[in-house]
């Protein structure tokens, strides 16, 4: 298929107080046509700096690309201006940042917002615009759009402003449309409901949509690969449905184990992973997961792995081969079915 994103060696990192760190360090991915990826990982792992990086907002909020390429469509955003760059987000890259209530300005109505989105990258009547506006709203499930359109952001629910962020974000037909936690502070009838909306604007558009999250069980429903990423690298890279049947990398296992299961043991305490994230300035030597990493040896203490293909997928792990034969041994064990490792 065809690749409309590829994100080759990319790295980002901010002035601090202790000096120039690194936020994402060396990640490499792509995205087809028409594919929805999620990117999963702890707050801290880098998901939304790798976002803001494509976006090219990064140097907006004290941050620098320092090496890498950020390929759409063959042509290199890294090294674009920001003129050429506000012509490409919103009308072939969009973006839906994570909190709406303050992406949205409170001093402007819904439609005004909306509007302004259409209007400069289209050429258009206001007339024209509104009636668009009009439509988008009523796209993305939103009832009595002429109404909608007058009030202001305070005046809408958190699950409200999620869409009109999806609205102004669709308002030029992207081909990529980056979704920064869209569900997060939100209940889960209405989560259930942006995820819906989000499937079925993909389908209906062929979009690809690049997905932000750290719930995992959001990847499960949404994401045909996933990407788990951890301080500033990206850990594993695998087909949904291969992920879930056997993680290759630790930090992945943990992930998934960490998820409560309806067929699990009622009782049995939920497992977790020990530690924390590091700090970015105070990132370990050799493997960044290796102090969390049951499995950790001493070349996983001083040596860094790349990430290497298995198969169809991709792990940065020195053991990888190792984990996927024990874990492969225990299914066998019994018949089918993992048993504790």
């Amino acid at each position: 298929m065809e690749k409309i994103l590829e994100v080759k060696n990319l790295v980002t990192g901010y002035q601090g107080k202790d000096g120039f760190v690194k936020a994402v360090d060396g990640v490499s991915f792509d995205i087809e046509k028409g594919e929805t990826i999620c990117i999963v990982g702890e707050s801290g792992s880098g998901k939304s700096v790798t976002s803001m990086s494509i976006m090219r907002l990064v140097e907006f909020e004290n941050g620098k690309i320092l090496d890498g390429q950020i390929l759409f469509h063959g042509e290199d955003l890294s090294g674009k201006s920001n003129e050429e760059m506000r012509k490409i987000r919103g009308a072939k890259i969009s973006m839906i940042f994570q909190e709406p209530l303050t992406a949205l300005n409170p001093v402007f109505t819904i439609g005004k917002q909306i509007t302004e989105a259409i209007l400069f990258h289209r050429s258009v009547s206001k007339r024209d615009a509104l009636q668009r506006a009009e439509e988008l709203v009523r796209l993305v499930g939103i009832s009595d759009p002429q109404q909608r359109l007058k009030q202001y952001p305070h005046e809408l629910s958190g699950g409200m402003r999620q869409r009109v962020m999806i609205a102004i974000a669709l308002a030029s037909e992207p081909e990529l449309l980056i979704a920064d936690e869209p569900t997060t502070a939100l209940d889960v009838t209405i989560e259930a409901q942006i995820l819906e909306l989000l499937r079925s604007l993909r389908a209906e558009r062929n979009m690809s949509i690049m997905l932000i999250t750290h719930d995992i069980g959001v990847a499960a429903e949404m994401a045909n690969r996933i990407i788990i990423m951890y301080a500033g690298k990206v850990m594993e890279i695998a087909e949904t449905k291969d992920l879930f049947d056997q993680p290759f990398h630790p930090y992945s296992k943990g992930l998934l184990e960490s998820v409560p299961r309806m067929d699990g043991e009622r009782g049995v305490p939920l497992k977790s992973i020990s530690g924390s994230i590091p700090r970015l300035n105070e990132v370990p030597a050799g493997c960044r997961f290796s102090p969390r990493c049951p499995f950790a040896t001493e070349r996983c203490h001083h040596e860094e792995p790349v990430l290497e293909t298995r198969g169809n997928r991709q792990v940065a792990c020195w053991h990888a081969d190792e984990l996927i034969e024990k874990d492969l041994l225990a299914i066998n064990a019994v018949g089918g079915e993992p048993v504790e490792s």
